[in-house]
């Protein structure tokens, strides 16, 4: 594929339900995005069968046979090893600069340790982070980390705010991304030492974000902060929390449709009413988490998800390809030096 199209490398094989929902997945980004071309990893047979629904597929797509799946209940520290897998070699494409982006619905923590072993994190990052755009109030918001990193030390949360930050502006077109560290209160002596330093630090640096201090729990719905920054242990605590409120919201709505008759007889008068609630709170429309801090994007599809879901994470990663996102987070962290910083406030506090 050398015809200077964007090219964005698949794993047929990971998910729930693949190849069939990956290449459901495919046809729909492809259809939505004429220009781009895709490598796809897996078992020819069985993706070729798939193909065969989608005939125009075979345009815009280049198939490369993988002998091995990468399971769910496969460790990552065996599979790393492996270099036969679907998912390895869909991700060792972008580290051979065949493509601009990988994504996968596989395991993720197998996706998470092979693209940080082949594609590198970024010089000055020392983590990567999970991130994932959301739906508040008034429209989306990106949150990080979301488990790459249980624990994490203030310099950790502030590359996770520049990492935040330049995601907001160029995935959600956001020009001044208001970032928030996630926390059990908004005074600001409160929380753990960690929070309190990155605060100091980010307030501190040359960074140009607009810094609005703490953000507690409650508060994230409601459109406070367009980047939510917190350790990967509260990241996903937090995420799961709010996955699951909105999962008992919808089925007690439903609960009380049934069992009511006047409200089975309003129900036609606020059929647009709902139909926008629903479309909102779709978590179709919200996949794919993505891998920032690596010389490469990797984008991590549900492994749920049906063929939509799977295409939105397709297109979130040929969003922040054509936006030059992971070169961008590099020229941001250039042009400061967090460990010089965390360094003089630690001094000045000890």
């Amino acid at each position: 594929m050398s015809d200077g199209n964007l090219v964005i490398s698949v794993d047929a094989m990971g998910g729930d339900n693949s190849p069939r929902i990956v290449i459901e997945g495919l046809a729909l980004a492809a259809k939505h995005n004429p220009d781009v071309r895709f490598l796809v990893f897996g078992d020819m047979e069985k993706v070729r069968g798939e193909f065969k629904k989608f005939p125009a597929l075979n345009k815009v797509c280049e198939l490369r046979h993988s002998a091995e799946v990468v399971h769910n209940e496969d460790k990552p520290s065996q599979v790393i090893r492996n270099k036969n897998t679907s998912m390895y070699q869909a991700i060792d494409a972008v580290r051979k600069g065949e493509a601009e982006a990988v994504v996968s619905a596989g395991n993720t923590g197998a996706l998470m340790a092979i693209s940080k072993m082949l594609l590198k994190t970024i010089q000055k990052i020392h983590r990567p982070a999970i991130v994932s755009i959301m739906p508040h109030r008034y429209g989306k918001y990106v949150m990080l980390d979301l488990g790459a990193n249980t624990e994490c030390n203030a310099v950790n949360l502030a590359e996770f705010a520049v990492m935040g930050n330049v995601l907001a502006k160029h995935a959600l077109g956001i020009e001044h991304p208001k970032i928030a560290l996630l926390n059990i209160g908004a005074e600001e002596m409160k929380g753990k030492e960690e929070i309190r330093h990155a605060a100091k630090m980010i307030r501190t640096s040359t960074m140009d974000m607009d810094f609005i201090g703490y953000i507690e729990p409650h508060e994230v719905p409601f459109g406070k902060a367009d980047v939510v920054v917190a350790d990967g242990f509260t990241g996903n605590v937090a995420l799961k929390s709010i996955e699951g409120t909105a999962k008992l919201i919808r089925s007690m709505l439903k609960d009380a449709v049934h069992k009511s008759f006047l409200a089975k007889f309003g129900l036609p008068f606020m059929y647009f009413a709902a139909k926008r609630i629903s479309k909102t709170m779709n978590p179709k429309l919200y996949n794919g988490a993505m891998f920032v801090g690596l010389n490469g994007l990797s984008v991590k599809s549900h492994g749920g998800a049906d063929g939509l879901g799977f295409s939105v994470a397709i297109g979130n990663a040929i969003t922040l390809v054509r936006q030059n996102f992971v070169a961008t987070i590099r020229d941001e962290l250039e042009r400061i030096d967090l460990e010089e910083i965390s360094q003089d406030i630690y001094y000045e506090l000890y």
